[in-house]
């Protein structure tokens, strides 16, 4: 079956416009209202859903993100109930639904189980920002075997058979780190991704790519789409939760999507 990811970015670029990816921490607040936010978000104008599982050693995220995740699993968030918000989600909305996880947590759910589970509830696929292909094995074989996205990261430091690697084993699309470090919002995107992007698209001529990391506003994200398949904004929208409820996420929704119509 052809990936819901992929068949979204290519239904936006065949009708002239960009592609937004949000992230959002099931579980913040707490679970009811993390898919209340969710659903928000797909309804105001995200193509594509991240939905991000709060871990105890986030080494890729951000102070915002970090600190809703830590209220999180604070809160008691259970691995377990991942399955029952992506069910919700996928229930209320069409929109695909990836969740971006690291790897520790998957294994031990147990890699087959976390696939069947994540499949039967209508989930997308799987962002793992510290599993490289490399390393893989068992997702990529059952990733197949559920019909899951399996996204991989090239960044700036990748080399050129890290990049082939990513692009040759990632499903649904590779995630162009736009500089090093952290997640949030920064001034300007780094330069870096379009280095980055450059590399993946070398080295595949079907593969899909995102940019993600520092994306704040609906400028960002137009620009990011005149060189790549889509803009992953994060922080920004955790941000605007954090000091605003939903209202104020529906509304950064609208503003970062202002460019992608055409």
């Amino acid at each position: 079956m052809a990936s819901k990811t992929v068949a979204k970015l290519e239904a936006n670029k065949q009708a002239g416009r960009g592609s937004l990816i949000g992230y959002f921490p099931v579980g913040y607040p707490n679970v009811d209202d993390s898919v209340q936010a969710a659903i928000a978000m797909c309804k105001s104008g995200i193509d594509i859903l991240e939905l991000g599982i709060p871990y105890s050693d986030p080494v890729m995220d951000g102070p915002v993100i970090q600190e809703a995740t830590l209220h999180a699993l604070e809160q008691g968030f259970r691995l377990r109930q991942t399955f029952d918000a992506v069910k919700a989600i996928t229930d209320a909305v069409d929109t695909p639904v990836l969740v971006m996880t690291y790897w520790n947590p998957v294994i031990s759910y147990g890699v087959e189980r976390f696939a069947k589970d994540l499949a039967a509830a209508g989930g997308a696929g799987l962002i793992t920002p510290d599993l490289i292909p490399d390393e893989a094995a068992d997702w990529l074989e059952i990733s197949e075997k559920y019909d899951l996205d399996r996204v991989f990261l090239a960044a700036p430091t990748s080399s050129e058979e890290r990049i082939e690697n990513a692009c040759a084993k990632s499903r649904g699309f590779v995630y162009a780190v736009s500089t090093m470090g952290i997640t949030g919002a920064r001034a300007e995107v780094d330069q870096l991704a379009k280095k980055v992007v450059s590399g993946i698209r070398a080295a595949s001529d079907t593969q899909k790519t995102a940019v993600g990391i520092g994306i704040s506003t609906a400028e960002q994200v137009t620009e990011v789409n005149e060189y790549s398949d889509g803009a992953i904004v994060g922080s920004a929208f955790v941000r605007a939760y954090a000091q605003g409820g939903i209202e104020a996420l529906r509304a950064k929704v609208v503003e970062l999507a202002s460019g992608l119509k055409k």
